[in-house]
């Protein structure tokens, strides 16, 4: 038989995540970010449950083709843009949007020859520092791009540094909106953070809304808030069987470098996952995990294939038992991604997306 471990995805939970995104922004349209393979869904998987949303952002072209494969007929956003001239053949194929945040990326459709004017989105650096013009040279910018035969219509957005964190977004609404007052155009400005903590702010939902963690069941701005505060639902399941158990004395240890000793008698159980799963193989003793649907902890280090967990408060608990590593566990119980990924001393984006290509993953009833 197959090895127990197993990703489930769940589209209805997909489906209910965005339907919070738009509850939060009900005037705005909301793309529906799938870059990075859906955050490690799956665009194929993921698309079922996210197939109600306005359109889709990505950053790939081979992930925008997937999504026209699928008969998506909407728009697809580019959200770095292109890589090269060429890549602007096949935005014109499949009509894709694309994000213009450098000069060359103007060079390059000023020399592009197309009979379909091209949809971009002109991203200003407000305060992010990543991608983007900054205000002194947005506007020559925008004057370029409207001039452009290639173009048919310029939108404008940037992106928030600071939305999830005590900073804010104040200063770079501040920016953007010096920047772009009379500037025509539709606007794109909010994350997921945003979206959840700022869409009631003035201009800030504008005409587009970007979903992308939340649509997955993590809380962007954890642990000020969880999942259950924003009325969000995990959407991945990482779940494995016990595979041994072992009864320890005091002062056995647990796992390389016996990082863990027990300080009195107890009972640990060996499941069916580690590191080259995709478990965080820095998740320390204490990492939460549920058994048969009860909360426990992580004992010792994650190994490659392995870790040990505390059975001692689960006398019932043997070979087979339900382990859940994150998402949906048995009889209702649940554990969000997030207080996995925040024992490790990371965020629920990386585990989902660090989801190893051995881990066989199917799409929850």
């Amino acid at each position: 038989m197959p090895r127990p471990i197993e990703a489930l995805i769940h589209p209805d939970a997909l489906a209910h995540n965005l339907a919070r995104a738009r509850a939060h922004a009900p005037d705005s349209r909301v793309w529906a970010v799938v870059k990075a393979n859906a955050y490690g869904h799956g665009i194929e998987r993921a698309f079922a449950g996210l197939r109600a949303a306005d359109g889709f952002a990505l950053l790939d072209l081979a992930e925008a083709e997937r999504l026209r494969a699928l008969d998506w007929r909407g728009p697809i956003l580019l959200l770095e843009g292109v890589f090269e001239p060429r890549d602007l053949e096949l935005c014109s194929r499949l009509h894709l949007w694309h994000v213009v945040h450098c000069a060359e990326q103007i060079d390059w459709l000023a020399a592009h020859k197309t009979h379909q004017p091209h949809r971009v989105f002109l991203k200003m650096n407000s305060g992010m520092n990543r991608l983007g013009f900054t205000a002194a040279a947005l506007r020559a910018a925008w004057t370029r791009l409207n001039a452009l035969p290639q173009v048919g219509e310029v939108s404008l957005m940037t992106h928030f540094s600071d939305a999830d964190g005590a900073r804010g977004i104040a200063h770079q609404m501040a920016a953007f909106d010096a920047a772009t007052r009379d500037l025509p155009g539709e606007r794109c400005l909010a994350n997921s953070a945003a979206v959840l903590r700022h869409a009631r702010d003035a201009g800030v939902a504008a005409d587009w809304v970007r979903a992308g963690i939340l649509c997955y069941g993590s809380a962007p701005d954890f642990p000020t808030h969880d999942i259950a505060h924003w009325g969000l639902r995990p959407t991945m399941t990482l779940r494995t069987k016990l595979i041994a158990v072992q009864r320890l004395q005091r002062g056995d240890t647990v796992g390389y470098g016996s990082t863990f000793a027990a300080d009195a008698p107890m009972t640990i159980g060996i499941a069916a996952c580690g590191y080259a799963d995709g478990y965080p193989r820095h998740a320390p003793t204490g990492t939460p995990v549920l058994v048969d649907g009860r909360r426990t902890r992580t004992v010792g280090r994650v190994s490659m294939d392995m870790l040990a967990v505390d059975l001692t408060p689960l006398p019932g608990a043997g070979p087979g038992s339900e382990v859940t590593l994150w998402g949906e566990g048995p009889g209702g119980a649940r554990l969000a991604i997030d207080e996995v990924a925040h024992a490790a001393g990371t965020i629920g984006y990386e585990l989902m997306c660090a989801l190893a290509p051995r881990v066989p993953v199917a799409v929850a009833a």
